[in-house]
């Protein structure tokens, strides 16, 4: 099959492609919906038709059944996951998935390490900021922002002032 790889199973540049044309994109969508064999679209013409089925196939995205129509396949995107190797990852890095908080440490100093990196890439030392300015910098690394502020808090890594109106990065963990 043309979409095949080296490595067994569909290439994922293939499959982006096919998805991100418009034509293709319906007619996956019929396909995938069961509804049809022919476009449902007006303007999507025979010729457009066959061209967008083409490009599907070749992704792995659709297969041809026994009886001479399309089927989306059942395991295309399964295999394209299995093709990509885990990385071995150091670091912050183990505990982040695109740039945020997959999970915290179990272990106190791996925590604090993550703590005292994202405390580093938020704010800078001796800068001062409300409570609102904080969650809005620490939204981009969770969801979570109240459980975020409250272990930098704990770890002394940010400092709150008495009447809570404002905080700041401790000097020291710089």
């Amino acid at each position: 099959m043309a979409g095949r790889s080296g490595q067994s199973g569909p290439h994922w540049r293939r499959v982006m492609a096919a998805l991100a044309n418009d034509d293709a994109r319906q007619a996956y969508a019929q396909i995938v919906l069961g509804t049809t064999d022919s476009p449902a679209h007006p303007d999507l013409n025979d010729r457009r038709w066959q061209r967008a089925l083409t490009a599907l196939l070749d992704a792995g995205l659709v297969e041809r059944t026994a009886s001479g129509g399309m089927q989306a396949s059942a395991s295309v995107f399964r295999d394209l996951l299995s093709q990509q190797p885990r990385q071995a990852q150091t670091g912050v890095d183990r505990f982040m998935r695109l740039g945020r908080i997959e999970r915290y440490p179990a272990n106190k100093s791996e925590r604090r390490e993550l703590l005292s990196w994202i405390a580093k890439e938020a704010m800078e030392p001796g800068e001062r900021l409300t409570e609102r300015q904080v969650n809005e910098r620490l939204i981009s690394y969770t969801d979570d922002v109240v459980l975020l502020r409250r272990y930098l808090v704990d770890f002394g890594l940010l400092e709150r002032t008495p009447s809570g109106s404002s905080y700041s990065r401790r000097e020291s963990n710089t």
